[in-house]
């Protein structure tokens, strides 16, 4: 692999950067504050191409490889982790789902619209009583001629309120675990099908997540996504991939904690010298800076082979697990370094420990990349 970027990398990096600088970044705050979706942001975002980067141009995508989206992801991370997420989510678990197991119907139905931007999708596995035992589902689409009956409750779905098309994981078959597992496409204004509160969350506030409930809810058969008892495993092959997307928006979150750590080490003055001059910030620095290097080279190699073909599950989990511990302590030490204020809304860096905290959690959490990196490496014998 090259580790210096190509020309057509570098400028896709330059023209993710100065529109997360010049769209995102200046009013990340407040939305932070106001828990406000960036609705404009992300049409914009679509029109540039990135909302569905590595999906063919004949669906509306950008055709590039997953490494030229993971360096476009980095950029807009490192301004606003919100509009990482959701970028990831329709990028990774939405868009690259519909292309790999959809018809031809539902590519030119979905995915287009999709992948353009023109429609935000959602994804969800989750219910209130699963946790990380994701096969531990109640929701039941039951068979009915040419359609499904859905009753049940999903949570934790990203982009649930804002968007156009949700991925929902249903049982279609009871008592069988997760053979019994089926996707369905199910577009917003489905009769049964409604929308919760939005989640009042510590961090990642101008995302919006919340619950989806299904109350007799009909859905074609058109709309099954893959051959019924499938779904647990497309989901999972899909997570792979996400996880890549997550330990990129933690990177982000770390070079951003990086940068400003430099930014204000280089101005703040105490006891008649800059403090970038003392040691013990030199340390935390330096420290962050190579960790930030480490996790990068793993996502990367996990994009990599992603690209190649090859089996890339415990390389994202490795990716993902590095990555939003580093996030994490960098954040961490940015805010120490800043002090007092720091610690105030007003410089904007306390929102990156809330930002990063969610990395270690949502796709997997760390305890759970930590199982399937051991899987990989026992040949699944624990």
């Amino acid at each position: 692999m090259n580790f210096i970027l190509s020309e057509t990398e570098k400028l896709l990096q330059k023209t993710a950067r100065e529109f997360a600088d010049n769209h995102l970044r200046p009013e990340v705050i407040e939305r932070d504050k106001n828990a406000e979706f960036p609705a404009e942001q992300i049409k914009m975002m679509g029109d540039l191409g990135f909302m569905g980067m590595m999906i063919s141009e004949k669906y509306g995508g950008s055709g590039m490889d997953t490494v030229s989206y993971c360096i476009a992801l980095e950029e807009i991370a490192k301004a606003d982790a919100s509009s990482a997420v959701i970028m990831s989510v329709n990028n990774s678990l939405v868009c690259q789902l519909i292309e790999k197991h959809g018809t031809e119907e539902q590519k030119q139905n979905f995915l287009s619209k999709l992948a353009s931007g023109k429609w935000l999708g959602a994804f969800s596995l989750s219910e209130p009583q699963s946790g990380s035992d994701a096969s531990n589902m109640r929701t039941f689409a039951k068979k009915e001629k040419d359609h499904y009956i859905i009753n049940g409750t999903k949570n934790w779905v990203t982009n649930g309120i804002s968007s156009d098309v949700v991925l929902v994981m249903c049982l279609t078959e009871k008592n069988v675990g997760y053979n019994g597992i089926t996707t369905f496409i199910i577009e917003k204004g489905t009769k049964g099908f409604s929308t919760g509160k939005k989640e009042d969350k510590l961090g990642i506030r101008g995302s919006d997540t919340c619950e989806l409930y299904f109350d007799n809810c009909k859905v074609s058969e058109k709309n099954r996504l893959g051959e019924e008892g499938n779904g647990f495993k497309i989901a999972l092959s899909t997570l792979d991939g996400g996880r890549i997307g997550i330990a990129t928006q933690a990177l982000g979150i770390a070079k951003e904690s990086l940068d400003r750590s430099v930014s204000y080490a280089n101005e703040r003055e105490q006891f008649g010298k800059k403090i970038g001059k003392f040691g013990a910030i030199k340390s935390k620095i330096s420290k962050m800076a190579i960790n930030i290097d480490a996790a990068r080279l793993l996502i990367y190699r996990a994009a990599k082979m992603k690209d190649l073909g090859l089996s890339f599950k415990k390389e994202a989990a490795m990716a993902k697990s590095f990555a939003s511990k580093i996030a994490m302590e960098a954040a961490t030490e940015c805010v120490q370094i800043f002090g007092g204020y720091g610690y105030v809304r007003e410089t904007g860096v306390e929102r990156l420990i809330r930002d990063a905290k969610i990395t270690q959690i949502y796709e997997g959490t760390s305890e759970i990349q930590e199982l399937v990196i051991a899987r990989e490496i026992l040949g699944g014998n624990i």
